[in-house]
């Protein structure tokens, strides 16, 4: 059980919400809020045992599609984690890695490509270690990323998120974020498979929550993610318990 204090971003979902879920599967009953409401919260991995349980479920998942995952990993100074959980359960977690003299991951394959954007006065940052458990609410996957755009853009100025992705997830990145193809494919040493580099310029996320924030299934024919992220008008809050170090 993860310890209960103040997180970062709290959201519940109502049961006849599940055809919004990823992967279609389904969750276990022993999850459900006893009102039919899931409860998700979204923290900070700002301890050991909060990394080590964001770590399993990577493995979990990167295992079950073959990928490695005990390579290299940016230096703790670098990146934050961040992490979903429900019931005391682990859900889905990301890490945000944060341009510096230790570069980012990205620079094992495409340091040719970002150094393009430094020298452009562009200040880059790298979603990487993305998990997200079968069968739950795309909401987390849109918390996840909308928290880790409020601490790299909104309170330390970054310009760009760019990401390695498989060649085969590269039309899931575009078109539920609105990414960009800036690299050609490549071997990723990290986890034994091809990647591909794109980018995002995090004005233009802004742009899109902005305009779709919070509207869940009132998007009408949105399908991208973004209706999925909070409404503008929770960041202040967000932004404030980042800062705070309440999570």
């Amino acid at each position: 059980m993860m310890k209960e204090d103040l997180p970062i971003a709290t959201f519940a979902t109502p049961v006849g919400l599940r055809d919004l879920c990823i992967g279609e599967a389904g969750t276990p009953p022993n999850l459900d809020h006893p009102l039919d409401v899931q409860v998700f919260h979204i923290r900070m991995a700002n301890s050991a045992g909060r990394r080590e349980a964001a770590s399993l479920l990577i493995r979990k998942m990167y295992g079950w599609r073959g990928y490695s995952v005990e390579a290299h990993q940016p230096q703790e100074a670098n990146k934050i984690t961040l992490y979903a959980e429900t019931g005391g359960v682990v859900v889905g977690t990301m890490s945000l890695c944060l341009d510096s003299q230790a570069l980012l991951p990205a620079d094992d394959n495409f340091s040719d490509k970002l150094d393009e954007l430094r020298a452009q006065g562009r200040r880059l940052c790298e979603p990487s270690r993305l998990a997200i458990d079968k069968g739950v609410t795309k909401r987390v996957f849109a918390s996840l990323i909308h928290i880790s755009y409020i601490y790299a853009h909104n309170i330390h100025g970054f310009t760009d998120y760019v990401i390695e992705v498989n060649p085969r997830h590269v039309m899931f990145y575009k078109r539920m974020l609105g990414f960009v193809d800036f690299g050609e494919e490549r071997t990723c040493d990290r986890v034994g498979a091809p990647a591909v580099l794109l980018r995002l310029p995090l004005s233009d996320m802004g742009a899109q929550i902005r305009k779709w924030g919070g509207l869940m299934e009132q998007h009408g024919e949105e399908r991208s993610f973004y209706p999925y992220f909070f409404p503008i008008r929770d960041e202040p809050g967000i932004t404030g318990r980042l800062l705070a170090g309440r999570n």
